[in-house]
C-alpha cells in the first residue's frame, strides 16, 4: 500500500518524536493512567484523530468501560484498550478487549502498552473470535523503513477512512493456511494435479481419490478440520462461483452499448 507523503512525513516525524518518551516512561515504569496519556497523543500525532472530537476516553458499553475508542462521523471504529507501558500484554487482555468489542459490535479492537500495538478483527460468529492483524513494536521500528511506515499507516484516520485496515485484513486471509489447503482440495486445483501426475506417470485418478490422499498423507488434519477450516472452504466455494461469471472489465462494453450513462465508475466505500 502506498502511504501518501504528507502522511508518510507525520508518521516519520512522531515515530521519532514518541520512541524517546516510550523508552522514557518504560524505565520509569510508569502507570497505565499516564500511559493512556502518551497513547491518546499518539492517536492523535501519529495516526491523525482530532484528540478532541475523535478520541473518546471510558467509553461504556453496556454497565462497563473500555479505556479509549476512535469515533469518525458518530460512529465507533476501534477500541482501544491500555495497559501500563512496562506490562507484557497477555492472552487474557485479549479476551478483555475483544469481550468489549463484542459487547458493542464493533469490528477493530486494538490492545497497547503505547510500545507495543496488537489489533485484532473481531468475528462476530459462536464463539465469538478475534484474528491478530498486525503486531508492532514502535521501539522496534525505524523511520527509514519504508515497511515500518506502511505498517503504521494502516492505523491511521486516514487509511481507516479508505478502509486499508479491512484490505489488509482480507490480503492476510487470502493467504493463510486454511485458505490454502481449501484451495488445495478445490476442484480445479485437483483438476490441474490430476492432470500433471498422469502426464508423469500415466496415472489415473479421480478428484475424490486424490482429495482424501491429499488429506491422509499430505496436509496437516487442523487445516481441514474445525470451524476456521470449515470457513476456508466456504469463503474459497463462494470465490469459485464468482470467477465463473462473467468479469465486470468483460461486461463494461456491453453495457456501454446498451446505455452509456448506464456504466460509471463506481464510488470507493468511503464516497459512498
Amino acid at each position: 500500500m502506498g502511504v501518501p507523503n504528507r502522511i508518510a512525513e507525520r508518521l516519520v516525524s512522531a515515530l521519532k518524536r514518541f520512541q524517546p518518551i516510550l523508552s522514557s516512561a518504560k524505565s520509569r515504569d510508569v502507570n497505565e493512567s499516564d500511559t493512556s496519556m502518551i497513547v491518546t497523543d499518539i492517536m492523535a500525532e501519529m495516526f491523525g484523530y482530532d484528540k478532541y472530537s475523535e478520541i473518546t476516553r471510558e467509553l461504556c458499553i453496556r454497565g462497563t468501560y473500555c479505556d479509549l475508542a476512535t469515533r469518525i462521523e458518530n460512529k465507533i471504529q476501534m477500541i482501544i484498550e491500555v495497559k501500563a507501558v512496562g506490562l507484557e500484554l497477555k492472552d487474557a487482555h485479549v479476551k478483555q478487549a475483544v469481550d468489549y468489542a463484542a459487547n458493542g459490535a464493533i469490528e477493530w479492537v486494538a490492545l497497547t502498552n503505547g510500545q507495543i500495538w496488537k489489533v485484532y478483527k473481531v468475528t462476530f460468529s459462536k464463539p465469538i473470535d478475534a484474528t491478530l492483524v498486525l503486531d508492532l513494536d514502535l521501539l522496534a521500528m525505524s523511520h527509514r523503513s519504508d515497511t515500518d511506515i506502511a505498517s503504521l499507516y494502516l492505523l491511521t484516520r486516514e487509511s481507516m477512512v479508505k478502509s486499508g485496515l479491512y484490505a489488509y485484513h482480507d490480503q492476510k486471509e487470502a493467504t493463510n493456511k486454511f485458505y490454502l489447503a481449501a484451495l488445495l482440495l478445490s476442484d480445479p486445483v485437483l483438476d490441474t494435479v490430476k492432470r500433471e501426475l498422469r502426464k508423469l506417470s500415466g496415472a489415473r485418478i479421480q478428484n475424490d481419490e486424490l482429495q482424501s490422499l491429499l488429506m491422509q498423507d499430505v496436509l496437516k488434519r487442523d487445516l481441514f478440520d474445525g470451524e476456521k477450516a470449515e470457513a476456508a472452504r466456504r469463503k474459497v466455494a463462494r470465490a469459485l462461483v464468482r470467477s465463473s461469471k462473467p468479469r465486470k472489465e468483460e461486461l463494461s462494453p456491453i453495457i456501454d452499448s446498451l446505455n452509456p450513462e448506464l456504466h460509471s465508475d463506481p464510488k470507493p466505500p468511503s464516497e459512498q
